[in-house]
């Protein structure tokens, strides 16, 4: 009941909102005073979709364990989006790619987030100077992953994320030059280069060869 209290006059969620709790995650149908009811999301189910379960769960929860609410006066998260091409690839192009295509389907999602930040800034000490879509570059071992982060709704993460694949499947198959990296094992001579020709040392020079090597008594 005090959890229930809490609740009512705190309002660290309510019904409509999607929180997680102790490892549960759902949106909120139903709160009552001993308890608090979500339609569960994640589970067996990949990204945030729902499971079709209803998940009890009782209001002292709120004293014992942090509360992450995905929806509250703020209705879009940060997202991100790795895509790892081989060495060999113009990741140059791959990342201004992921980044276009970004750009396109958030810019109407831009518009909106930045007037709800200038709501929730009369309240929260809140502040994004960038809100585009940027990718992050970093060399791994198998090649160079490529990190897009994008802002999009809470409840739509795993569309977007769909929708983002798909176009870049297809605009690196037009490119041509775009390979996806995965774990293998290659042979290479050692002096095989990787980024171009390796420059002449002095041995390669015409006219000159390797020192003699003393030969033993």
């Amino acid at each position: 009941m005090a959890g229930w209290l809490r609740i009512v006059l705190v309002h660290p969620y309510q019904q409509g909102d999607r929180i997680e709790i102790n490892g549960v995650r759902g949106d909120v149908i139903d709160i009552r005073v001993m308890r608090t009811t979500l339609m569960e999301i994640g589970g067996w189910v990949d990204a945030d979709q729902s499971t079709g379960r209803l998940v009890h769960i009782p209001n002292a929860w709120v004293f014992l364990y942090p509360v992450y609410n995905y929806t509250q006066g703020f209705r879009f998260i940060w997202n991100e989006l790795s895509v790892t091409v081989t060495f060999r690839s113009d990741w140059q192009a791959a990342r201004d790619i992921m980044e276009s295509l970004a750009r396109e389907s958030t810019a109407i999602v831009e518009r909106q987030v930045a007037e709800e930040i200038r709501q929730m800034s009369r309240e929260f000490l809140i502040h994004y100077s960038i809100l585009t879509p940027f990718v992050y570059v970093r060399i791994v071992e198998n090649g160079i992953r490529l990190t897009l982060r994008y802002l999009c709704e809470a409840r739509k993460r795993r569309g977007t994320e769909h929708a983002l694949t798909v176009s870049i499947l297809e605009a690196f198959r037009r490119h041509g030059g775009i390979e996806l990296a995965y774990p293998a094992v290659q042979v290479a001579l050692p002096d095989t280069p990787q980024f171009g020709p390796l420059p002449p040392t002095d041995h390669d020079a015409p006219g000159t060869r390797p020192p003699d090597r003393p030969h033993g008594p």
